[in-house]
């Protein structure tokens, strides 16, 4: 393996082992987690643990890696919005929402997808929604 593909490698485990806690802390179960990173069929419920503990990192897949990052991006958002109680992260993607339609995050995320995790983000990182907007000057 070169240097570059190993460098790769552990910046996927490093990306791996931050998402998993997130998902821990959300108390996901495997299923959700399958669906809500859209990994690939090939990809078993067990190798959840082996993610958790950093000994394989997530496949090198665009969706999957692609989705880890809104993921992470939403738990920065939550910990800027909440930064004296981290548990309410995890109180608040569980609690339906008013411009949601009363839906909870959680359920926008798994029932839509990409575009959940995008609706999500975009509602608690205005900078994001902004992007999305192209109101960027550039």
């Amino acid at each position: 393996m070169t240097e570059a593909a190993a460098n790769k490698k552990e910046a996927r485990t490093e990306i791996t082992q931050h998402v998993m806690r997130l998902l821990d802390l959300w108390r996901l179960e495997t299923s959700e987690m399958q669906a809500l990173l859209a990994m690939p069929s090939n990809v078993r419920s067990r190798s959840f643990h082996k993610f958790r503990e950093g000994i394989e990192p997530f496949p090198e897949d665009e969706k999957v890696l692609r989705r880890a990052g809104y993921l992470l991006r939403i738990a920065d958002a939550l910990r800027t919005t909440y930064p004296m109680n981290p548990r309410m992260a995890g109180m608040w993607i569980r609690q339906p929402h008013r411009r949601f339609g009363r839906r909870t995050p959680l359920s926008i995320i798994l029932n839509d997808g990409e575009s959940g995790l995008i609706a999500v983000l975009s509602e608690l990182d205005c900078t994001f929604s902004w992007d999305l907007t192209g109101s960027k000057q550039g």
